[in-house]
C-alpha cells in the first residue's frame, strides 16, 4: 500500500481577517478531508500590526497603553469567537486566556536593552492566537485537526526578528513529531513566522516569514506539494493595488521567482524558494476567493520567457557614503562598511560605487540607518534621502521603464540584462498661486 502523500498549505492574515473568512477557509479544507495536511497559518488580519503598536508602547515605557492595546486586541478576538461557536468551547477559551495572560506577564518587568528580543516575545502572540482559533474551529467542523506549537519543531539561533533555522535540529523535531499527528488526525494545524532558540525563547522569522515556515515543514516532511493561499488569483505581473491592466503568469521557474521576492515581490517571503527547489517540491499561488481556480504554479522546468515583472518596495533609505580624509573608497573601506551593516542589520536591496562614494538602498526599519550612520561617523560622511520607492523591473522594456519613471525624480539607477532597478522619489505637485 503506497503511503498518503502529504500536502503543505499556508493561509495568510487575510484569509483569517474576520469570522467569515476563517468559515471560508473550513470550507476549502473540506474539499480536502481525505488528504493529510500540514496546515500554516499566519495571525489573522491585522493582528501583527497591533502587536507591534503593544510592543513600541512597552519599549518606550508606556505600559498602560500598551494594556490598553492589548486589550483591545482580546476584545477583537472574543468577538471573533463569538461569531463562530454557539458556545465557546472551554479548551480554546482557557488557551486564548493564558496566551494574552502570557504578554501581560512581559509587562510586570522593565523592557530588556534588546528591543528586538521583546518584539519577538509579544507580536509572535498573533500567531498563537490564530492558530488555537482555527485549530478549535476546524474540529468543531468535522476536521480532525492536531494543534502543534512551531516553537517545539523549527529552531533558530538567537538573532532576534530575524531568526536564522538551524536546518538539522529543525529537520529532526519536525520528522519525529508531525508524522504521527498526522496518522492520527489527519490535519496538523501550526504558526508561521516563529521559532525558538536552543533555550526556548520565541524568534520570529521576518516579516511576513509564515510563507518561509511552510517552505520549512515541505522541506522537511518531503512534501508532494506546497500552496500559498492568497486574495489574488497567482501571482502577478505587478501589485494590482498600485498598477492598472495586470495580467498572471500561470508558470513561474524557482530561478524567476528568486530573483523576483529578492526584489521585493510581495506574493512570495524571500527565503520561501529555495527549500522547495532543493527538492523540487512545487510551490501553488492560488485563490482563496475563487479556491477552484488554477493559480501559479512555480517549479523547476517553467521555462524563461516572461512580460516585464514589476516589484516596489515602499518606505527605502538611500545612503550616500564618502571618506572624510577625500580618498578613494577602497576595498578596506568597504569592508569596514560591510562590518557595520551586519551589525545594524541593515537589508540592503541596491548598492552602487564610484571612485569617492558608496551608494546603499535599503529598507528604512525603525532606527537602523541612523545607528550605522553613527557607527561609521568617526571615518565617513553620510547623507540620507528617505521616503523613496525602489522600483525593480524583470525582463524590461524601454517603453515599461519609461512609463514607470514618469513623474518621478530618479535617485540612482542600476541595469543588468535582465533586471533594472531605480531608487524614486515623488515630484512634487506645483500648482499656480490663485491670483
Amino acid at each position: 500500500m503506497q503511503p498518503q502523500q502529504l500536502n503543505v498549505f499556508k493561509f495568510g492574515g487575510a484569509s483569517l481577517k474576520d469570522a467569515p473568512a476563517i468559515r471560508n477557509v473550513a470550507n476549502i479544507l473540506k474539499t480536502f478531508a481525505d488528504q493529510q495536511l500540514v496546515i500554516v497559518v499566519s495571525a489573522m488580519g491585522k493582528t501583527t500590526n497591533a502587536l507591534e503598536v503593544v510592543a513600541r508602547a512597552y519599549a518606550q515605557g508606556d505600559v498602560e497603553l500598551a494594556k490598553q492595546k492589548l486589550t483591545e486586541l482580546q476584545n477583537a478576538t472574543l468577538t471573533t469567537v463569538r461569531e463562530l461557536f454557539e458556545q465557546t468551547p472551554p479548551e480554546l477559551e482557557a488557551s486564548l486566556n493564558d496566551l494574552f495572560v502570557s504578554v501581560e506577564w512581559v509587562f510586570d518587568d522593565p523592557p530588556n536593552e534588546s528591543y528586538d528580543y521583546d518584539y519577538d516575545q509579544i507580536v509572535s502572540l498573533g500567531e498563537l492566537i490564530s492558530s488555537q482559533l482555527v485549530a478549535a474551529f476546524l474540529n468543531h467542523e468535522g476536521l480532525p485537526t492536531a494543534w502543534l506549537d512551531a516553537r517545539d519543531c523549527i529552531i533558530t539561533d538567537n538573532t532576534y526578528r530575524e531568526g536564522w533555522v538551524q536546518w538539522p535540529e529543525t529537520q529532526a523535531r519536525i520528522t519525529r513529531q508531525v508524522p504521527p499527528l498526522l496518522e492520527r488526525h489527519g490535519f496538523v494545524l501550526t504558526q508561521g513566522f516563529i521559532g525558538s532558540t536552543s533555550e526556548n525563547f520565541t524568534t520570529t522569522l521576518g516579516r511576513e516569514g509564515s510563507d518561509y515556515s511552510a517552505a520549512i515543514f515541505s522541506y522537511c516532511l518531503d512534501a508532494e506539494s506546497m500552496s500559498i493561499w492568497k486574495d489574488v488569483p497567482g501571482v502577478l505581473t505587478a501589485d494590482p493595488r498600485l498598477f492598472e491592466n495586470v495580467s498572471k503568469v500561470d508558470r513561474l521557474s524557482y530561478k524567476e521567482a528568486i530573483e523576483m521576492t529578492y526584489y521585493g515581490a510581495s506574493i512570495i517571503h524571500p527565503k520561501t524558494i529555495k527549500p522547495l527547489q532543493n527538492k523540487s517540491i512545487p510551490l501553488h499561488v492560488r485563490s482563496f476567493i475563487d479556491p477552484t481556480s488554477s493559480g501559479t504554479e512555480i517549479t523547476g522546468d517553467a521555462g524563461d520567457t516572461y512580460p516585464p515583472l514589476v516589484a516596489v518596495e515602499k518606505n527605502q533609505a538611500l545612503v550616500n557614503i564618502s571618506t572624510r580624509d577625500f580618498s578613494f573608497v577602497a576595498e578596506h573601506h568597504i569592508k569596514e562598511l560591510f562590518e557595520h551593516i551586519t551589525t545594524t542589520r541593515l537589508q540592503i536591496n541596491m548598492m552602487q560605487n564610484s571612485a569617492i562614494s558608496f551608494n546603499v538602498v535599503v529598507n528604512d526599519i525603525d532606527d537602523r540607518v541612523e545607528r550605522f550612520c553613527k557607527l561609521i561617523d568617526k571615518d565617513f560622511k553620510t547623507t540620507v534621502d528617505r521616503d523613496l520607492e525602489l522600483i525593480t523591473i524583470r525582463h524590461y522594456t524601454n517603453q515599461v521603464v519609461e512609463s514607470l519613471r514618469r513623474g518621478k525624480v530618479l535617485m540612482l539607477e542600476g541595469r543588468l540584462p535582465l533586471t533594472l532597478q531605480m531608487a524614486v522619489k515623488e515630484v512634487p505637485v506645483i500648482r499656480r498661486k490663485e491670483l
